[in-house]
């Protein structure tokens, strides 16, 4: 099946052609390893999980090679050290352990490779050299600085221009750089930081140099993928690309970000107490598949908001599907295919959950079989070995609140009254976008007595709002 993604850097999706025909190769930026991943961290992490799921389904396990890095080198470990007084590497060591345990819990396959930054310094200072060598970079004061405007296409990635950049940074600037917008390759260390020798004096690389370094080694001049959170896209993305193509190497042909994560509608912080780590809700009793599930329900280049009630939704749904789904092991050849079929069409995951209630309320053998080989490909356990089901509540969480009936109500109105002025380009818009968040628009009937057509009712009640938003 031809498996189209959205690549940043063209604004459009695309076909996924490998470079090497019947082999893909991706490359995902990990952690900077010095405490436990939050929600956020896990956000990326299910997304490329579930990208390379897809991958390893429809070219073979041994046919992909998926790369993730540690940053092991950074100021924040220094910090970190500093703090607490304890050795450098028995923090990362610690904290990258609790990484991979925290991301195993939640679903996700170990990548093929997973370097760390210290392990490839000597290849960061050898690309630095290249780039001073051909007039990209330059040494100054123990630094070494890429120049910016030595590369043409910088910015584009993030449809940003050096210019307005440089207008609108209110930062100071170093004086031994030749332009503000130069970024550091190679840093000084003091005795009392890590340091490696090199041809400007001891140091360690920055933090941008190092993907470009660990890509080339294990992935080579050019590769499939580049995946990484919007929130990457600029500086550090932007950046990899500026210092690897000005070393000769082409990179990547298709740049994929996710979109950040909310808890309750709100932005994630310390100061509002809503900031969560893995751990934290895992320590509180949510099982790592919910945690997946939730995140899956929320298409990965939208905002995803983290909700104890869509927490409920998703214990709900396992209760009700591991009756059906005892003593089924999953046969990756029972796969549903509408569910490839979403998934290749740039991992729309919403659609594929929707398709898996659509399985279950079919209920037939064949279809249960389905559904326990699709929960599997979703990096889901159809077993649930977690849930106590005399203790659970299979119903509980799939009502609609008063909010969710009358907009849900309101759009349906739109949708028809389109259709009867037979404007059919605006309602199928309207339909396909429902469907891209678990709602079918032609199954839904208000009955007098308040119970609703459409069993289960999943969708995302935060795109629900935005759609009605948009059509009124």
């Amino acid at each position: 099946m031809t498996i189209q993604l959205y690549n940043t850097a063209t604004r459009s999706k695309q076909e996924l052609a490998p470079i090497t025909p019947g082999k893909v190769s991706m490359y995902v930026c990990g952690p900077t390893v010095y405490d436990r991943a939050h929600l956020g961290n896990a956000r990326a992490v299910v997304v490329f999980d579930m990208l390379f799921r897809l991958l390893r389904h429809e070219y073979g396990a041994d046919a992909v090679t998926y790369v993730r890095n540690f940053t092991d080198v950074d100021d924040k470990i220094n910090a970190r050290a500093a703090e607490t007084g304890r050795d450098i590497s028995d923090i990362t060591a610690e904290t990258t352990q609790w990484f991979l345990d925290d991301m195993a819990a939640i679903g996700a396959l170990e990548p093929n490779e997973m370097p760390r930054a210290t392990a490839y310094v000597p290849h960061m200072v050898k690309m630095i050299e290249t780039l001073i060598e051909k007039g990209h970079a330059y040494a100054a004061e123990g630094h070494v600085l890429f120049k910016v405007r030595s590369y043409d296409d910088y910015g584009k990635l993030s449809g940003r221009s050096v210019d307005d950049m440089i207008a609108g940074a209110r930062v100071e600037v170093a004086p031994y750089k030749e332009d503000p917008m130069d970024f550091v390759l190679w840093k000084p260390s003091a005795d009392d930081l890590p340091g490696w020798d090199s041809p400007w004096g001891r140091g360690r690389p920055g933090w941008h140099i190092e993907c470009s370094a660990m890509a080339y080694e294990l992935l080579g001049e050019r590769f499939d993928i580049h995946g990484g959170g919007n929130d990457l896209t600029f500086p550090h993305h932007e950046n990899e690309i500026a210092q690897s193509k000005c070393a000769g190497h082409a990179f990547a042909n298709i740049w994929m970000h996710n979109e950040m994560l909310q808890v309750e509608g709100k932005k994630m912080s310390k100061s509002l107490g809503n900031f969560f780590t893995v751990r934290d809700l895992l320590d509180q009793g949510v099982p790592g598949e919910i945690i997946r599930f939730v995140m899956l329900s929320t298409h990965y280049r939208k905002p995803m908001d983290w909700t104890e009630r869509k927490a409920a939704e998703a214990r709900a749904h396992f209760t009700r599907w591991r009756t059906g789904l005892e003593n089924r092991a999953p046969n990756p050849a029972k796969v549903d295919a509408g569910i490839v079929e979403a998934l290749s069409n740039d991992l729309n995951t919403p659609l594929a959950i929707a398709r898996l209630h659509a399985l279950w309320k079919d209920g037939g053998a064949d279809a249960l079989d389905s559904l326990a080989a699709s929960l599997s490909i979703l990096g889901i356990d159809p077993s649930f070995p977690w849930l106590d089901v005399d203790n659970e509540e299979p119903n509980y969480g799939y009502g609609l609140t008063a909010a969710d009936r009358q907009n849900i109500t309101e759009l349906v109105s739109i949708w028809t009254s389109l259709r009867d002025a037979k404007n059919y380009t605006d309602a199928d818009s309207i339909r396909t976008r429902a469907l891209g968040f678990g709602l079918d628009l032609t199954k839904w009937k208000l009955s007098p007595n308040g119970e609703d057509s459409v069993d289960p009712v999943v969708f995302s009640d935060t795109e629900l709002a935005a759609l009605l938003e948009d059509v009124k």
